[in-house]
């Protein structure tokens, strides 16, 4: 007994406080290690349980899991749903093509005619989740990875915080704009053994409270080359911020919702000036007017509403934060396209909206209105995105969640045919979002018309979430990665650096599988997938 006593006391001492690879162990030493036992024998016990159907397939999890650590994902056998309960297959060519024949360049333009036209390096992003929701932590590895991997990331309603700019170093940058915390000789040297005894975050951590004050700590950023946290100055004037995006950071959508946080005045309304400032970060501009899970205003409630967050978003700390459910400047379609227009002037760069189709009449009164306006010779939104009914949240009513609004791929049909007949479509891109994992989802979605692709679930999972849907810290409840928390005790053992390459090393995987796909059905490039490429089963 002593014997095992010891080995155990081992392995709880090791996953704590020696391994670095995985954070679940980290915070629950030894009893974590149950949970990849229990995974470890899902497959040769499914026979007696039941199928995790709720993210469409094990399959897909499984191969997610497999591909951020850039393991052979390849299936023995059949998946676990059956070929028979597929309803939509791909339509694979007689002759097909080889890999090296199909283009790799899967870049889209949004803003052709704008002052600043936005070239994405990828037909995929990563859809919108804000800093608050998702932990500091969490933003900063979805942040490195965008930018290792070169995909837009959107920076959900919460705005625009220093965690989206983790990649940015003081050398490409106007010190004029930017405010300072530099450690002491001796901080500096306590880093260094830190460092080199344990790891480069916990060195960073103890170093950060070392430097920063705590009401601040994390709201600066960490320069890992001179050793100094900076946070941008939005009091600064606008004549010190760039004029062009600082190299190093990833391309960040800005999205504004009903709150208006990042871009409110004192009085809560539009600040002009501070949205000139953001955006110089920032390559395009999203107003949300709904998303798929929720048809109200933006929910946080008030253990994730820290310091920080109430800094990002001009807000009272540690109090639920609830959004309007209308768009303060869209009590009409014509306010939302005029403030649409505004931002356009603003800024220079492309500006669309986002929203949830119920039916072909509601969405033909934007049409409509925008028809106005192409005539008139007045300026169009960029892009729509179109957020499928079915998608997630992490703070929803249930009677919202798959009760209101269209699946993605109906919404899909119904837009590309509308803004046809209104002809408009050259003019907009459509962006699409609904419980995408894996490559044939987003094949699948390109046929029905989008031009672009958004992805939440996916890319949370790459980055270590294990779906115990705790993510609104409700009850008291924190999720146990450290993904989706504001609790520091979970977050603060959040593997950054580790999950960035995962995050990375997914949305890779994706465009090689998108290619892999595009192959068999003969294509050579994305854009000659249409719905003939696929063969539908109405059940």
């Amino acid at each position: 007994m002593a014997v095992i006593a010891v080995v155990l006391i081992s392995v709880a001492f090791y996953d704590r406080f020696i391994q670095r690879e995985n954070q679940l162990l980290i915070n629950f030493p030894l009893v974590g290690r149950l949970r990849y036992f229990f995974y470890m024998m899902r497959n040769p016990m499914r026979q007696y349980f039941g199928d995790e159907t709720f993210y469409d397939s094990f399959e897909k999890l499984l191969w997610i899991n497999k591909v951020v650590k850039k393991e052979d994902p390849s299936l023995s056998f059949s998946p676990a749903k059956p070929y028979a309960n597929q309803h939509t297959l791909f339509r694979h060519a007689n002759i097909v093509n080889e890999l090296n024949e199909v283009d790799t360049d899967f870049s889209v333009t949004f803003g052709s005619n704008c002052r600043y036209p936005f070239v994405t390096r990828s037909i995929i992003g990563r859809s919108a989740m804000s800093d608050g929701a998702i932990s500091p932590e969490g933003t900063r590895a979805f942040a490195r990875g965008a930018a290792m991997a070169h995909f837009p990331i959107n920076t959900g309603e919460g705005g625009l915080t220093s965690n989206f700019l983790t990649t940015l170093h003081c050398r490409f940058c106007n010190k004029e704009y930017l405010e300072f915390k530099k450690g002491t000789l001796f901080a500096k040297s306590i880093y260094h053994i830190l460092r080199s005894l344990t790891n480069a975050e916990i060195a960073q951590r103890i170093y950060r409270k070392m430097v920063v004050r705590q009401k601040d700590r994390g709201t600066f950023i960490f320069d890992d080359e001179q050793l100094l946290y900076f946070r941008i100055n939005w009091e600064s004037d606008l004549e010190h911020f760039p004029i062009e995006v600082p190299k190093g950071l990833p391309d960040i959508v800005f999205q504004i919702g009903s709150g208006l946080y990042g871009v409110q005045d004192a009085d809560g309304s539009f600040d002009a000036v501070r949205y000139q400032k953001v955006i110089r970060f920032c390559r395009m501009t999203e107003v949300k007017l709904a998303q798929g899970a929720k048809q109200t205003g933006g929910k946080l409630l008030a253990n994730k509403v820290n310091d920080d967050i109430a800094y990002y978003r001009g807000v009272q700390a540690h109090r639920d934060l609830i959004s309007p459910n209308r768009f303060p400047y869209a009590e009409t379609e014509a306010e939302l396209f005029d403030f649409i227009e505004e931002l356009q002037q603003l800024s220079g760069k492309p500006v669309g909206f986002k929203i949830v189709l119920s039916d072909r009449e509601g969405f033909e009164v934007y049409a409509k209105e925008l028809k106005k306006r192409k005539d008139a010779g007045r300026g169009l939104p960029e892009f729509i995105t179109i957020d499928g009914g079915d998608g997630g949240s992490a703070t929803a009513p249930l009677e919202m969640m798959s009760r209101i609004g269209l699946p993605v791929r109906e919404a899909l049909l119904i837009a590309n045919e509308v803004l046809s007949e209104y002809g408009l479509r050259d003019e907009i891109r459509l962006i699409a979002a609904e419980k995408v994992l894996t490559a044939d989802d987003v094949v699948e979605l390109l046929c029905y018309g989008a031009d672009f692709i958004n992805i939440a679930r996916g890319f949370m999972i790459s980055a270590g979430c294990i779906r115990a849907r705790q993510c609104s810290g409700a009850g008291g409840r924190n999720c146990p990665v450290g993904l989706a928390t504001m609790n520091e005790a979970k977050r603060s053992k959040f593997l950054v650096l580790e999950k960035s390459r995962h995050i990375a090393n997914y949305h890779d995987a994706l465009v090689q599988g998108i290619r892999s796909l595009l192959a068999v059905m003969g294509k050579r490039s994305v854009q000659q997938l249409s719905m003939k490429d696929l063969e539908v089963s109405r059940v």
